[in-house]
């Protein structure tokens, strides 16, 4: 069920949802002091839709349209009528394969996040994980961060590394990687459920341990 915390998330995803879980479990433990209002997704079958029904967290699908990388004018003003009347005050992305543009984004200035399963600056984009094996690194990790019109380029909230072992391959790396996602993500959703965030230009102070 969602909770009666005045602090609302609101969470787009395309695919199984797992950072999507970790947010919600942690909701109900208390672990963020706040409550997931809403799940949306542009793939009718996502998995992610039918875990947030499963927890009786309204779910939605909202078709993207013609384009393939983002959601044309309709579905964004649907998905901006939906996110205002679920009264949400942070955005969550959680696996959302779509880059969102302009009016998204001044919608909800500020107060949209994602997770990117690298250590920002490096590695922006698809398969970051792969790309962390193909350069060779010793280390890579998750990122969380604020959204801006760029490609995972707005301000860095908090990161974890994750170590590359000599016997990685594509799979097992992105398995870790999503086991750093889940501890990373909802640790910072609390701090900024709790005001303990602050944005200064490119940085983002943290007021709370």
């Amino acid at each position: 069920m969602t909770s009666e915390h005045s602090f609302r998330i609101g969470i787009l995803g395309s695919g199984k949802g797992s950072n999507f879980v970790a947010i919600a479990e942690a909701c109900a433990a208390g672990t963020i002091p706040a409550g997931v209002a809403l799940v949306l997704s542009d793939l009718a079958e996502a998995e992610i839709l039918d875990r947030a029904r499963e927890r009786g967290i309204p779910a939605r699908f909202i078709a993207p349209g013609k384009f393939r990388t983002k959601l044309d004018e309709d579905a964004e003003r649907a998905c901006i009528d939906v996110l205002r009347a679920a009264r949400v005050d942070l955005v969550a992305l959680a696996g959302f394969m779509r880059v969102l543009k302009g009016d998204f984004l001044r919608a909800f200035e500020g107060r949209i996040v994602n997770i990117h399963p690298s250590l920002l600056p490096s590695f922006p984009g698809l398969e970051a994980w792969k790309q962390a094996l193909d350069h060779g690194v010793r280390f890579t990790g998750c990122t969380v961060h604020f959204v801006d019109a760029g490609v995972d380029s707005g301000p860095i909230i908090g990161q974890q590394p994750v170590p590359v072992l000599d016997d990685d391959t594509p799979e097992t790396l992105h398995r870790r990687i999503h086991s750093a996602e889940h501890e990373l993500y909802p640790k910072c959703v609390a701090a900024i459920a709790r005001g303990g965030i602050v944005v200064a230009g490119r940085r983002v102070v943290w007021k709370e341990n």
